[in-house]
């Protein structure tokens, strides 16, 4: 995976994750400071509605004023805002929050505001429901409390019971606090619940709702949604782009088809496609490259085959008029050289076509490569006579001679380059030979006319000759040189041209590694 799309994938799940942890953030506090708002006035509701139906709330519950600040006054007085005084003037129960804690306000019996503070809202009602609640039930007659019981429940909403047995007893600390103040206040299964000793002794217990829970299931629900919305999202963003480069593959591969060679992926850089586009693009290039030579090929072929075919066809018409046995010898010799010529054009071309196409499956082996050498001199000593053809290899050459090389290519391809330095030299041809660790080196060098220098590059490409004749003693086909830099590619090395400083002619190089790579088959 490219380091540069890594990180850009990187980045975006990291940017991903900080905007969904954002979102849920500003989410689970914006709804929560509504629910808040809403919990807190529907739970000061009941204790606010009890103290608004009375006709003198801070003279029936005095003690409040000193306890929770409970005050009664004009909703001017107050100094409450216009949105406030509306709500109280819809009779609602009216919840502000302030740095004391929270100020429950609602209208009064007789049309004043009715405040009421309380730092810890949840405790602080429950304790002044249950002091309410005491103060009825001591009040009333032992046959009087059950109704004034269910007449309170209903009014504060709370959950009223009379302790009967020892075993619905909360903790002896709860105990203890009721016995030295009155009341206690203490959680218990995750509700607030108030426990009361009333004047003659008897303990009542008040259950109030649950308090206010932040990860309430709608909450959680929502931030899941929420959180899988903006996932999904980037989800389909993302697989947008990515078919988005996947139909760009798409649309070049179908131009392709359609013969546009020159059509290539433009995926740019640090994408997950990018490697995908420079493998179809070398793809394509390979294949242009092969559609190219074998046009190039079909059209030199049938260039090529022409003069024998003519030199047969002619040979054969002489035939018959042939008078003497010495006249069709030597058109039936002519015939047989053309022939031999035709056999050894269709092998040049078969050779270069299985290395330019794909190659052959080359089974690299250890072999001497002095040895090769030496062989080839030898073979084109007799085959050129009158020319000199020597071998230059040191000692260290010598004993570092073994390399891995498939032989039948080497051979074929250090006899193509003493081949065309003995087609163009005047007296001598010189094989240096060189080797080391690493790599393995090979000079041919000729006396010759050389080659001039803009024309260097030009001698590798199959069928292009530096002469227009078209003889047969021309200088072979235009093969040889191609076929050689091939060889070269499938060794993993190089083929070059220079000027031979010694002899003055051309000078062509072979270099490639001496060991085969750890990944054969490039």
């Amino acid at each position: 995976m490219p380091l540069k799309f890594f990180l850009k994938l990187y980045a975006r799940l990291a940017g991903l994750t900080a905007l969904v942890i954002l979102l849920c953030v500003v989410l689970f506090v914006g709804v929560n400071s509504v629910r808040s708002q809403f919990w807190h006035e529907r739970f000061s509701e009941p204790l606010m509605r009890w103290l608004a139906s009375s006709p003198a709330p801070e003279l029936q519950y005095h003690w409040l004023a000193s306890q929770y600040d409970f005050s009664v006054a004009g909703a001017g007085e107050l100094g409450l805002s216009q949105v406030i005084r509306e709500r109280l003037g819809y009779g609602q129960v009216v919840s502000v929050e302030s740095s004391l804690g929270y100020r429950f306000l609602v209208t009064g019996f007789h049309g004043e505001a009715l405040q009421f503070r309380a730092p810890e809202p949840y405790r602080d009602i429950a304790v002044a429901s249950a002091q309410i609640l005491r103060v009825h039930l001591d009040a009333a007659g032992p046959e009087e409390r059950e109704e004034v019981v269910e007449r309170l429940a209903g009014g504060l909403n709370v959950t009223i019971l009379r302790i009967q047995g020892s075993g619905a007893l909360p903790d002896d600390q709860v105990l203890e606090r009721v016995y030295s103040r009155g009341s206690a206040f203490y959680h218990d299964n995750g509700k607030g619940r108030v426990l009361v000793k009333l004047a003659d002794g008897e303990l009542i217990q008040v259950t109030l709702p649950a308090p206010f829970n932040p990860w309430a299931w709608p909450v959680i629900l929502l931030l899941l949604v929420v959180s899988g919305s903006v996932l999904a999202l980037s989800l389909i963003l993302v697989l947008r782009g990515l078919d988005s480069n996947f139909r760009k593959v798409e649309s070049v591969a179908v131009r392709i088809a359609r013969g546009e060679m020159s059509a290539r992926v433009e995926a740019g850089e640090g994408t997950i496609v990018s490697r995908l586009a420079a493998a179809f693009n070398g793809m394509a290039e390979h294949i242009q490259r092969l559609v190219n030579v074998q046009r190039e090929m079909i059209h030199a072929v049938s260039h090529e085959l022409r003069t024998p075919v003519a030199r047969i066809r002619f040979g054969v018409q002489m035939i018959e008029d042939c008078q003497g046995q010495e006249a069709l010898q030597k058109q039936l010799d002519g015939i047989d050289g053309d022939i031999q010529e035709l056999d050894e054009l269709i092998d040049e071309i078969l050779t270069y076509a299985r290395l330019e196409q794909g190659g052959p499956v080359f089974s690299l082996e250890e072999a001497s490569i002095t040895d090769i050498v030496h062989q080839v001199l030898a073979e084109q000593q007799l085959v050129r006579p009158a020319l000199s053809i020597e071998g230059e290899i040191d000692e260290a050459t010598e004993r570092l001679a073994v390399a891995d090389v498939e032989p039948r290519y080497i051979h074929r391809a250090i006899q193509n380059l003493v081949g065309n330095a003995g087609r163009y030299a005047a007296d001598r041809v010189l094989v240096r030979c060189h080797i080391d660790e690493d790599h393995c080196r090979i000079d041919v060098e000729d006396d010759g006319p050389g080659i001039p220098e803009e024309e260097w590059e030009k001698v590798f490409t199959a069928f292009a000759r530096l002469d227009d004749s078209r003889t047969r003693t021309s200088g072979g086909y235009g093969l040889g040189l191609s076929i050689v830099r091939r060889i070269l590619y499938w060794h993993n090395g190089q083929a070059f041209v220079s000027r031979s400083d010694s002899l003055g002619g051309a000078r062509f190089s072979l270099v490639w590694p001496r060991k085969k790579p750890l990944e054969p088959g490039l």
